[in-house]
């Protein structure tokens, strides 16, 4: 072989040389798969750069200046990087330290110029205190020039309300009165109790006098129009030769009486004010009807305080009914005179609600006098309370008071007179509930002579007793107060548990005898109030009162309730006769059972002959003319009967629909236990069972509804089995024990085989188990072979 040339051995000199050093830089960084082998990345750097081509080698002296520059390169920034460091710490550190500096000239600086500051003020000080007190001086001087202007302005408007007295210038005087309202006005905030003094006292003096004269004039007027109407007014033919004159001086009268609304109010000082009879704040009456109501007050008084005869205790009717005539008589004046006045002058007041309000307040102070001295005597008490419901009544109706006005029942609502109506209320009704109940038609029906209003066959004790509370609700429904509303509430649940304790009691008596008339009387009156609690859980004012219980938070009525409770009555899901009514359903459910029980005994006896008959020995249906009844199933067929017909005389269409439904089906296991699963029978036995049952059975209840058999499902299916013809029989049977094997023996299932409950099905049988109709069909003894 030929020796390599020097180009050669050059290159491959440098080629050793660039793999030295790449294999010493990344023998840290890189797993070798062999001792000396280059790294893939270096590798592939080199096909890369050179190649195959041997003509590339020169290339490698390129190659390695190039990584040795960039070598150079990268130790360089490292440097760079590392000497920069300490110089960037020590820049910050200098500009910390310049920062420093200047913050010590900043507060050098501020403690100069607050020094500085101090002694300007100290030297300002005595210039402050003398310019302060010469302000004060002109605050007082211009308070003192305001306090003399408003003395000017009060002597000014006094000299001019005189001098228009003097020439008769009403007009001008009520508007200068009218000012010095309003000034008087303005001065409530300014603490000049002096000054507001004499204000007031001279617009006393000055509204006294015009007030008195213009009164004066009112009432002559008045009393040439025939005020007050004592008696209902009278139409007459012609009106006065001086009508249009009276009107024109009516309307300047009242129009004058209104410009001295405001001074009025505030010298009566009435706007904000609470009546003594418990009345919530009203505004005052209007002026023009004040002095209206004067000779109607007078009459009032007189009437009806002192000794007089008609200030009777136990007539208040007197004083009520005269004031309702009084505003019954004067609305037609108030409605066509006054009030077209009032809107011409901007006075937004119903002339007749006036009236009726001012006549009104003459009652309450004569009831709230009256009621407390007759809360020890209940009968009038009572009569008081029902005088009061019948005038609110008539007030609100007849009247068309507005709902929004207090009438007279908040006298009702002081908490003496309410307590005293609650216990009278208690005690009468306790009294009325003995009474009832001791009565010798206490369990008949007012109405069982007349079928279209006798559905719920309520006893005449039951009906009284709702008709009691209904009374009540009807006397407490007006109250303006919820509160007193949920008392009387709770004091009609109160009274429904007590009645409901007395049936119970009742019941007991009459358990020896459930099929007797008064159990069952006792029945529907349970049914009865339960039916009508019921109806007012749906009731719109006591859903209002169910509001208003959760709103108020009424413990006593509700009873602890947790949120859901809460929530539910809110929400208006509950009712608050839930627990009344739950209690009720249990009295009748427990009666409902003891009847039914007491039934079934009743025919139990009659059909034990019937369970015992020779059903694996009848005839055929062959060898029969014509299928009748069994004899032995005759008594129990006239037993039940005449009890379905009793039951439908005795009780209410609700509990007889459920109770013959409840007897139904209790008969109808009976049966299927003691007649069809206790014997055995033949052809003949099951198609006599079968007579029986659809054409006797069945049609006793096919007068109560379309399909009575669908309550008898456990006859009805067994009588299907038992008829059966023998191939159907065998066929079922053997789809039954099938079916009974593969559950004992779970296997691959076959998939032509039907499943039972499909059998069943097609037979119409959907009560009865797969298994019930096992011991069915061993029961059959016309089997092939036996």
């Amino acid at each position: 072989m030929a020796a390599p040339s020097a180009e050669q051995q050059n290159g491959q000199s440098d080629e050793s040389d660039l793999q030295s050093p790449i294999s010493t830089n990344y023998e840290d960084s890189e797993t070798e798969s062999g001792e000396g082998a280059l790294p893939d990345y270096v590798v592939e750097l080199i096909e890369k750069e050179i190649g195959v081509d041997l003509k590339s080698l020169k290339k490698v002296s390129a190659l390695l200046e190039k990584l040795t520059a960039e070598n150079k390169l990268l130790e360089e920034q490292v440097l760079t990087v590392s000497s920069s460091v300490p110089l960037r710490v020590s820049a910050a550190l200098s500009a910390a330290e310049e920062s420093r500096v200047s913050l010590e000239g900043l507060l050098q600086r501020e403690r100069v110029l607050s020094n500085t500051l101090i002694q300007h003020l100290q030297g300002a000080q005595p210039w402050a205190d003398s310019l302060g007190r010469t302000l004060e001086q002109l605050d007082n001087t211009e308070k003192h020039m305001k306090y003399l202007q408003c003395l000017s302005r009060i002597e000014e408007l006094s000299d001019s309300i005189q001098q228009c007295l003097i020439t008769n210038s009403i007009w001008e005087a009520v508007v200068a009165v009218g000012s010095m309202a309003s000034l008087d006005v303005g001065l409530k905030q300014s603490g000049c109790s002096h000054l507001q003094a004499f204000l007031r006292e001279t617009l006393c003096f000055w509204h006294k006098i015009i007030k008195d004269r213009l009164a004066g004039d009112f009432e002559e007027l008045l009393i040439q129009l025939h005020w007050p109407f004592i008696s209902p007014p009278t139409q007459s033919l012609s009106p006065p030769a001086n009508a249009q004159e009276l009107h024109s001086q009516l309307e300047l009268l009242v129009a004058q009486l209104l410009s001295l609304q405001t001074s009025d109010d505030l010298i009566s000082e009435k706007p904000t004010s609470v009546s003594r009879v418990g009345l919530p704040p009203t505004t005052p009456l209007s002026l023009p009807v004040q002095i209206m109501l004067l000779p109607l007050s007078k009459r009032f008084r007189y009437h009806f305080t002192g000794n007089r005869q008609t200030n009777s205790l136990n007539k208040p009717e007197w004083f009520l009914t005269q004031v309702l005539m009084w505003m019954g008589n004067s609305s037609n004046f108030m409605e066509e005179k006054i009030q077209p006045i009032l809107d011409r002058n901007g006075a937004n007041v119903n002339a007749k609600v006036e009236l009726c309000r001012g006549l009104l307040t003459l009652a309450q102070e004569k009831l709230a006098l009256d009621a407390p001295r007759l809360l020890y005597d209940d009968a009038l008490f009572c009569h008081l309370v029902d005088e009061i419901l019948q005038f609110e009544r008539e007030l609100r109706t007849t009247h068309s008071y507005p709902s929004t006005l207090p009438g007279v029942l908040h006298v009702l609502l002081e908490e003496v007179v309410l307590q005293k109506w609650l216990t009278v209320e208690r005690k009468m009704a306790i009294e009325k509930v003995d009474a009832m109940l001791s009565a010798e038609g206490a369990w008949s029906s007012q109405y069982k002579d007349i079928s279209d209003m006798d559905e719920l066959k309520a006893p005449d004790c039951a009906e009284t007793f709702m008709t009691l509370l209904l009374v009540i609700t009807d006397r407490y429904r007006a109250l303006p107060c919820p509160r007193a509303q949920l008392r009387f509430l709770a004091l009609q649940r109160e009274l429904v548990d007590d009645f409901r304790i007395r049936l119970t009691q009742v019941m007991k008596e009459e358990s020896r005898n459930p099929l007797g008339a008064r159990y069952c009387a006792i029945l529907n009156a349970a049914n009865y109030i339960s039916t009508v609690l019921g109806d007012w859980g749906d009731n719109v004012f006591f859903l209002q009162l169910q509001q208003s219980a959760v709103a108020l938070g009424e413990e006593e009525l509700l009873g602890p309730l947790g949120v859901t409770e809460s929530g539910r009555l809110a929400s208006l899901e509950g009712s608050l006769f839930e627990g009344l009514l739950g209690l009720l359903e249990r009295l009748r459910g427990d009666m409902l059972g003891r009847l039914l029980e007491a039934v079934m005994r009743d025919v139990q006896k009659k059909a034990q002959p019937y369970c015992r008959d020779r059903w694996l020995s009848l005839p055929s249906q062959c060898d029969q003319a014509t299928m009748s009844l069994s004899s032995l199933a005759c008594p129990l067929m006239l037993c039940l009967r005449d009890h379905l017909l009793q039951l439908q005389q005795m009780l209410c269409l609700p509990l007889f629909q459920t109770g013959w439904q409840d007897l139904a089906e209790r008969l109808d296991l009976f049966l299927y236990q003691n007649v069809i699963l206790y014997n055995h029978f033949n052809e003949g036995g099951a198609a006599q069972l079968q007579f029986d049952m659809t054409r006797n059975l069945f049609p006793l209840f096919g007068h109560y509804c379309k399909r009575p058999e669908n309550f008898f499902k456990h006859v009805k299916e067994a009588c299907v089995i038992l008829c059966l013809n023998v191939g159907s029989a065998l066929l079922l049977r053997d789809v039954l024990r099938q079916a009974e094997e593969d559950e004992e023996q779970p296997g691959t299932p076959d998939g032509k085989q039907p499943s039972p409950t499909s059998a069943l099905n097609e037979l119409g049988v959907y009560r009865l188990a797969p298994c019930d109709v096992l011991i069915l069909l061993n029961l059959r003894a016309s089997w092939p072979g036996k």
